[in-house]
């Protein structure tokens, strides 16, 4: 089995791990926060905007199972791209969708799908997601982790409240 790790930021991670969790070749996806100055941040810390962090997900999967390229349509598909000010109701730095691409593969790979999601016409805006080199991940507090099946209504509540699967359901 050949591991890779891909990390993405879309908004809240509550909502960005279970669009990942149910493919084959996933291994795990763990929420975290990524993209800031500030070693080990809280959840707190995080949601002031202060430490530069963004909400994430890494994402470990097996190369043989499922593609880089497969986990960025999936990635797509679990945001508005045309946002770069948070996601849904979250608003702020620490909802920022962003991908982290952690080699020269990843990073071109990312630019290509961004290319042509903008190109596509799906979405009346430009595609505003930026591509950074990943830096380091730091796993969120054991409650945020696998929340879609520890809280199933809290979850189902704040996906449909949010506007998320609306949005998503709208622009699939």
């Amino acid at each position: 089995m050949l591991q890779e790790i891909a990390i993405f930021a879309g908004g809240c991670f509550w909502c960005m791990v279970h669009p990942f969790d149910q493919w084959e070749g996933v291994i795990s996806v763990q929420s975290g926060y990524t993209g800031g100055h500030m070693k080990d941040p809280t959840y707190r810390e995080v949601c002031t905007g202060e430490t530069g962090h963004t909400e994430a997900v890494k994402i470990i999967y097996d190369v043989e199972k499922i593609s880089y390229d497969q986990l960025l349509d999936i990635f797509w598909s679990s945001i508005d791209p045309t946002d770069a000010e948070g996601q849904f109701g979250d608003r702020g730095s620490s909802y920022r969708p962003e991908i982290f691409y952690t080699n020269k593969e990843q990073k071109e790979k990312a630019e290509l799908s961004k290319k042509l999601l903008d190109q596509s016409a799906r979405f009346s805006k430009p595609i505003v997601v930026p591509i950074t080199p990943a830096q380091e991940f730091y796993r969120a507090e054991e409650y945020h982790q696998d929340f879609y099946r520890t809280n199933p209504d809290h979850y189902q509540n704040y996906a449909r409240a949010s506007g998320r699967i609306d949005f998503i359901n709208k622009h699939r």
